[in-house]
């Protein structure tokens, strides 16, 4: 009875955290899903008319989300943090877009990979506490699958796009990192922040290039603003929420291996949508993707519980949970 009532008791704890490893997963889904919509709107717009948009119409459904939740005013400090990470947020999109106009794709998609092992390392040098050295080993296995996945006639010689993408990376990581430690614990309204790097998005593009802006909304049809819609609402506010949300309730290293997964979800999107095909090494690399994110999964998971607990073995997987309570509400919370 008593083995029974604690597996009973324990199971929420193990449901929340499994339910931030999905919501993570879902805004890597989601963002995988933006690359072939992208795509398709660069076609008609230059990349500043579409990214302003997109952040356009972002801000526009925060704002009427902010409004409805009666949300207090941001503090100085929050003010402060929302503009922050709205500048580095503008800058990850503006750099991977135009990016990936110089590049090839196998390129692209290894180099913006590399935030699965550079975030980990900011993060735990920010800590002051070191990872244990089979994290960084299942985040190469899921770098060598990234490169399998996106691979085509092999790697071409680094150009200015290439550089673009790795600065993407560098900045995408900070962010992260940034995000996981100054929000962490904090009372600011997650609706606010992204409310704030929304707006914040809207205006740097919309300065950038306001006649193409004028441009584009007037020569857009039906499906481009289907496209316009799907980056602004649920690439824009429900992953910039979503991955909010989870972050401020796992380790930025654990969010990043999560989102790490999406590369598998655009080959899907362009294998089911854009009539891509996927070969043999595609296929092995989304199985070392997997892999290499559910084996760093398991070891951050266990060094984060013999952190809090250090008396207690440093193991970790699914039958293990984070130092962190979660509880049932959390869902429910901005």
């Amino acid at each position: 009875m008593i083995t029974v009532f604690n597996r009973r008791t324990r199971l929420p704890h193990d449901l929340g955290r499994y339910r931030v490893d999905l919501v993570l997963l879902l805004v890597a889904a989601v963002w995988g899903g933006s690359y072939l919509s992208a795509k398709v709107l660069t076609e008609q717009a230059s990349v500043s008319a579409v990214l302003a948009l997109r952040f356009l119409v972002a801000a526009l459904a925060l704002l009427i989300v902010w409004v409805v939740r009666r949300e207090r005013l941001p503090t100085r400090r929050a003010l402060g943090l929302g503009l922050l990470l709205g500048v580095t947020q503008a800058s990850i999109l503006w750099l991977e877009t135009q990016g990936v106009a110089f590049t090839s794709a196998t390129n692209a998609g290894l180099i913006i990979s590399l935030t699965i092992i550079v975030t980990p390392v900011l993060e735990s040098v920010a800590a002051r506490r070191w990872l244990p050295r089979p994290f960084f080993v299942a985040a190469v296995l899921a770098v060598v699958g990234v490169a399998l996945l996106v691979s085509g006639n092999g790697f071409a010689e680094p150009n200015v796009g290439d550089l673009l993408i790795l600065a993407a990376a560098l900045v995408r990581s900070l962010h992260v990192t940034m995000m996981g430690h100054l929000t962490r614990g904090r009372s600011d309204s997650t609706i606010t922040l992204t409310l704030l790097q929304a707006l914040v998005g809207a205006v740097v593009f919309t300065a950038f290039d306001v006649a193409g802006l004028v441009a584009a909304i007037s020569t857009f049809d039906v499906t481009a603003w289907i496209g316009v819609l799907y980056l602004g609402l649920a690439c824009s506010v429900f992953a910039f929420l979503a991955q909010m949300w989870a972050i401020r309730r796992t380790s930025a290293a654990r969010a990043s291996l999560l989102m790490g997964s999406e590369p598998i979800w655009a080959v899907l999107v362009g294998v089911s949508l854009g009539s891509e095909t996927l070969g043999l090494m595609g296929a092995l690399g989304a199985i070392l993707i997997i892999a290499g994110t559910f084996w760093g999964q398991r070891i951050e998971a266990g060094h984060r519980m013999s952190a809090a607990c250090p008396n207690q073995p440093d193991v970790g997987g699914p039958g293990r949970s984070p130092s962190r309570e979660f509880r049932p509400d959390e869902l429910a919370e901005p």
